[in-house]
């Protein structure tokens, strides 16, 4: 049966590609356009955003930082999500950085054998998120002229990450752990032990690791880049030819069954091959459509993400071991719940209650090369925030388990 499959699979992607080579040759003055685009966005946006991370967070793999950090947030991460405390590294460099951080770090952590292909796959499924710096700046600034509306996307998209998280520690529930997960305890004893081994495993000297490092994340940008050229090319053809509009036609069939807006189609088709073009329609859909439905269908798109960063992700865990079917489930449930929170919380938290009126500095939340430093500066806040819950969790378990001195008698 897998064989069958493979061989069909096979034969569509073969037709796929020879009906894409047809319609750029159709319709070449579109994909040069549409491949200029797709470089613009690669270099203006993803390339100042991805590569310093890709760099740092391999030299902290090579300096055992990653180790150092993983034992200390090992009693937030291991309860709660049944992944290792190097998780929880993951976990805040994805959420400052965006798609496709969380499958890069995982896949090294995978090669280090940190974690297990179990764990590996509950930790992409909820840590592959957009950045805030592209949901608040880009989305509700750029997009939607509306600052105060970043609070409610955050607060859906990120909640929902959660709850998939939470979800997702039941993903293969008899699966052995780790053995990193068999330390348990906020100790800085055993960080700085771990960081020490780790730094002796690695013999590496600083200039051969930053080498590595940057032909490494210059490999997996070309990877990135050449993924948002195609997507993007693929969709403009598409699109050029009308085959964009049957498809537009039987998506607002389906919405008006759901009794959803019809004419959130569009955003929602072009959001599942490209989140920007799918998060920028939704925001110029006519304003008959109630806003509370745009910035639903926007945190949906966010959550999805995209078949273009769903094939960045197949890409970089092609060979770790790791399966994309856990990925995809997860990304379907992340949109949906999403798409429900900001409708559930848009009575308590939408632009007419001013609950997130400090959203309103958008300078804080640049794209491009002017937001590095607010990336990392919400990389260091995260993680700073995991370590305070990791400790206070620690100390909690300790007092828990602690035996009692003494009875009631």
């Amino acid at each position: 049966m897998r064989m069958i499959l493979k061989k069909w699979s096979v034969l569509l992607l073969l037709i796929g590609l020879t009906l894409l080579f047809g319609l750029m040759l159709t319709f070449p003055d579109s994909s040069w356009k549409a491949a200029v685009r797709g470089l613009a966005i690669w270099w203006d946006v993803l390339f100042p955003s991805l590569f310093p991370f890709f760099v740092i967070s391999e030299m902290m793999l090579g300096f055992g930082i990653v180790h150092f950090i993983g034992m200390l947030l090992d009693p937030l991460m291991k309860p709660l999500f049944r992944i290792p405390g190097s998780g929880g590294f993951v976990a805040a460099m994805s959420f400052a950085s965006g798609y496709p951080v969380s499958a890069k770090l995982t896949s090294k952590l995978r090669e280090q054998q940190l974690i297990t292909r179990e764990e590996g796959e509950r930790l992409v499924a909820f840590t592959t998120t957009s950045d805030p710096i592209f949901l608040i700046g880009a989305v509700s600034v750029g997009f939607f002229h509306n600052p105060q509306l970043a609070g409610t996307l955050a607060v859906a998209h990120y909640g929902s990450s959660l709850l998939v998280g939470l979800l997702m520690r039941y993903h293969a529930p008899k699966a052995t752990p780790s053995p990193a997960t068999a330390r348990t305890g906020f100790s800085l004893r055993l960080a700085v032990k771990a960081m020490h081994e780790a730094r002796l495993r690695d013999d590496r000297t600083f200039g051969e690791q930053l080498r590595q490092s940057v032909v490494s994340a210059l490999q997996l940008m070309t990877v990135v880049g050449g993924l948002v050229v195609v997507f993007s090319v693929l969709l403009e053809v598409l699109s050029a030819s009308g085959l964009m509009t049957q498809l537009y036609e039987l998506i607002r069939q389906v919405l008006t069954v759901l009794q959803l807006p019809p004419a959130l189609a569009e955003p929602l088709v072009g959001g599942g091959f490209e989140v920007t073009l799918g998060a920028k329609s939704s925001a110029a859909v006519p304003a008959s459509v109630p806003l509370a439905f745009k910035a639903a269908a926007a945190a949906f798109i966010l959550s999805w993400a995209g078949l273009s960063v769903h094939a960045q992700i197949a890409s970089i865990l092609n060979g770790t071991g790791l399966r994309y079917f856990p990925f995809l489930i997860a990304r379907m449930i992340h949109a949906v719940l999403a798409a429900l929170m900001v409708l559930l919380l848009w009575p308590l938290t939408g632009p007419d209650t001013e609950v997130f009126l400090s959203f309103g500095d958008s300078s804080l939340f640049q794209s491009g090369w002017s937001g590095l430093s607010s990336a990392g500066l919400l990389t260091l806040q995260t993680l700073s925030l995991l370590l305070i819950l990791s400790f206070f969790i620690s100390i909690i378990q300790h007092l828990w388990n602690k035996p009692k001195a003494w009875k009631w008698k």
